[in-house]
């Protein structure tokens, strides 16, 4: 019974990390394929670029404003370089299409259609001077400070946060297989414990940094680049299932501590009970300057009174009188 209730004491905590790691893993699913319309769904970020206008009145540089005109005018599909309605950034690369509809008055309510998604990289960020072929140009005059600024603080934070990703996942994994030790002592538990700290902060950190970071980030495009009818937001569908990891894992952190503390899984037989519930082989220790009541010998083990104790019973009364003998300690009889 002791093992079992060790059992259900850690069986907790366990299936909150494991939904925790599910949910970690999901994120990193995101982009991860262009056919899985549920999987296309999860982004940090989302530009809409299908109302794109450029035009002399908006781009004061000739260069670009032609560059991005053939851009917009090409054909979406094989061509990587052309600019699509809508690009998603996920975790490790970005995916871009078109949207699904014949209506072009309500684009922002129609289906994406993924068409084309970019390959994995770790610490990747979004740079869409690469993405939309403007290296040759002078793009920085067309982002301006702000964005170019953006940018680059956005590169640097990116780098952390996929690295804070990374230890929390593998953090999250540990976890789950020294659970396992925790089953069998506190020791074990308290392994745990340390693990699953290192792991609830770590995953912390990135929906910290994944949340305040791209929630910047669309501020700073939608700013930078609304003359140009680009619009940004924030995919909240991933930041869910990001918080989600966050609230399992420190909830599996504090079951893990109180499963260190208590939930020891000895029996009465190990600590020295008996059966009955009794302490067996075992004496209490008593506190001194206390009474305990000396068994009389005339009340015997029961300590109920019995009939007294017969003493010189049958001795002759003839020795009992005077002698005129002397007294001799020794002597034992008359000779």
């Amino acid at each position: 019974m002791a093992k079992l209730g060790r059992f259900a004491c850690i069986f907790t905590p366990m299936v909150l990390t494991l939904v925790s790691l599910g949910l970690l893993i999901a994120v990193s699913l995101g982009g991860t394929n262009k056919s899985n319309d549920t999987l296309n769904k999860l982004y940090f970020f989302r530009a809409n670029t299908s109302d794109i206008q450029v035009n002399a009145t908006n781009v004061d540089i000739p260069e670009i404003a032609t560059e991005l005109l053939k851009l917009n005018t090409s054909t979406t599909g094989n061509n990587t370089t052309a600019i699509y309605d809508f690009y998603h950034v996920s975790l490790w690369n970005y995916c871009a299409g078109d949207f699904n509809s014949n209506n072009t008055a309500s684009k922002e309510n129609t289906n994406d259609h993924v068409t084309f998604c970019s390959k994995h990289t770790n610490e990747f960020w979004f740079n869409p001077v690469d993405v939309w072929g403007l290296n040759q140009t002078q793009a920085d005059q067309l982002f301006g400070k702000q964005l170019n600024d953006g940018l680059k603080v956005y590169r640097a934070v990116a780098k952390w946060m996929f690295i804070a990703y990374v230890v929390a996942i593998i953090a999250t994994i540990v976890e789950v297989l020294v659970g396992f030790f925790a089953l069998f002592s506190r020791w074990g538990s308290l392994a745990t414990t340390i693990v699953s700290s290192i792991s609830s902060i770590f995953i912390l950190a990135f929906a910290l940094t994944a949340t305040i970071l791209y929630a910047t980030l669309t501020g700073t495009f939608n700013t930078a680049l609304k003359k140009y009818n680009i619009h940004a937001s924030v995919g909240h569908n991933i930041l869910v299932l990001l918080w989600l990891a966050v609230l399992f894992s420190w909830a599996a952190g504090l079951f893990w501590l109180f499963s260190s503390c208590c939930c020891s899984g000895r029996s009465n037989r190990i600590k020295g009970y008996g059966d009955n519930g009794g302490r067996k082989g075992m004496k209490a220790e008593r506190t001194p300057y206390t009474y305990e009541r000396v068994e009389s010998p005339f009340l015997g083990q029961s300590g109920h009174a019995g009939p007294a104790p017969a003493y010189h019973q049958n001795v002759p009364m003839d020795n009992m009188g005077p002698k005129a003998t002397a007294y001799e300690p020794y002597r034992h009889g008359e000779t």
